[in-house]
């Protein structure tokens, strides 16, 4: 039996307890996976913009179907003797773009369209290797917060999906009577590399703030502006898609004149093609038009957004839509000049990263009327 204790020895033996410092959270730790993994977004989201570009080089460039087979493991080595140069250039000789426009075709030249479509498909296979590693990477270090598993392993499908989709435009081309490849499926190309581009770009934005932050924010989600914001961001997208015809027709060629298309306001061969829907898909002076058309519905309801928030309490909604403005007002003006320069290569990829660059801009426009900041009193 242990003897009895001084209550002076109880009180303080309390006291020593009570003052014992507890462990804190270190300062930022929830935030270091979420800086990590919007890192390594970014570099996705580099590598993607890289993707459009060059793929649409090798579209003014004639080069997509220079590789008529889809082979993403091997397909990753080049020709590496004359023999294999041989090889792919006989195969080429089969498909109805050398046999109808480019029969006079020398080995040389074919190197060069062959390389570009080579570029395009290595960095998808690049894009593919960077998202497996940072995936992988950030699960087996269960660095990955709460809900972003299934988020981040969608980003991944869908750039599978995507691989997928170019072989299918890309196989349009290689049979029949075409010497390019069918330009809805150039679309839906593309359409997909912008929404994969969009959906980086939101999660590098949730990713910049705190959940608290976020959920706090959302409760300030300005209302009023939801509906304009989305109806931008459909109007943009639609825009993108028109231009991907555009450019899968080599619309931008044929009609150089502004305002109006050879003389007209609607050209007269804008519904030749029989059945009537087709000319929305295969009629260049029709796909021209309505790319037209659409940049200026676009130009004119951005004038309407950058009116309607001039007013606006927070200083970043005022300043997103200014921005909104300006760029596509940018974007709208360089495609005019593009066309009525013929569409040149050096004008038409600056047009295609003017789009990437207002699609962006819309989407930060976007996320600010969702997620508003606080704004700092003065």
């Amino acid at each position: 039996m242990s003897g009895n204790r001084s209550i002076f020895e109880e009180v303080d033996g309390a006291k020593s307890e009570t003052l014992r410092p507890s462990p804190r959270p270190v300062k930022g730790a929830d935030e270091t996976p979420r800086k990590s993994i919007s890192r390594w977004l970014f570099i996705l989201f580099v590598l993607v913009v890289l993707m459009i570009l060059v793929g649409g080089l090798t579209r003014l460039t004639d080069s997509g179907l220079s590789i008529t087979e889809w082979k993403p493991v091997t397909g990753a080595v080049p020709p590496l003797s004359a023999e294999s140069w041989d090889v792919e250039f006989e195969k080429y000789k089969g498909i109805p773009e050398f046999q109808l426009q480019n029969a006079n075709m020398t080995l040389a030249e074919f190197k060069t369209i062959y390389w570009w479509e080579w570029g395009h498909r290595q960095l998808g296979r690049v894009v593919g290797l960077v998202w497996a590693i940072g995936f992988l990477w950030f699960v087996f270090r269960k660095q990955i917060p709460r809900g972003w598993t299934v988020r981040l392993l969608g980003l991944g499908i869908l750039g599978g999906l995507q691989g997928a989709i170019g072989w299918w435009m890309v196989a349009s081309g290689l049979t029949g009577a075409m010497v390019d490849v069918a330009s809805y499926r150039l679309a839906t190309h593309l359409g997909l590399a912008f929404v994969i581009l969009g959906v980086i770009m939101w999660y590098i934005f949730l990713l910049g703030r705190s959940e608290m932050d976020l959920f706090q924010a959302q409760r300030r989600k300005e209302t009023g502006l939801m509906m304009p914001v989305n109806l931008l961001v459909g109007l943009v997208f639609l825009q993108i898609i028109l231009g991907a015809l555009v450019a899968g027709l080599d619309a931008g060629r044929g009609y150089t004149d502004w305002p109006l298309m050879g003389g007209e306001f609607l050209p007269s061969e804008a519904f030749y093609i029989e059945p009537a829907w087709k000319n929305l898909f295969e009629s260049e002076a029709l796909t021209q038009f309505n790319h037209r058309i659409a940049g200026y519905l676009l130009l004119a309801f951005a004038v309407f957004l950058f009116i309607r928030t001039r007013g606006h309490a927070l200083n970043a909604i005022r300043g997103q839509f200014k921005w909104v403005l300006i760029f596509i007002a940018a974007q709208a003006v360089w495609g005019i000049v593009t066309v009525m320069g013929g569409a040149p290569l050096n004008l038409a990829i600056v047009h295609q990263l003017g789009a990437i660059l207002v699609w962006i801009i819309v989407l930060r426009a976007r996320f600010e009327v969702v997620y508003p900041g606080v704004q700092k009193l003065r």
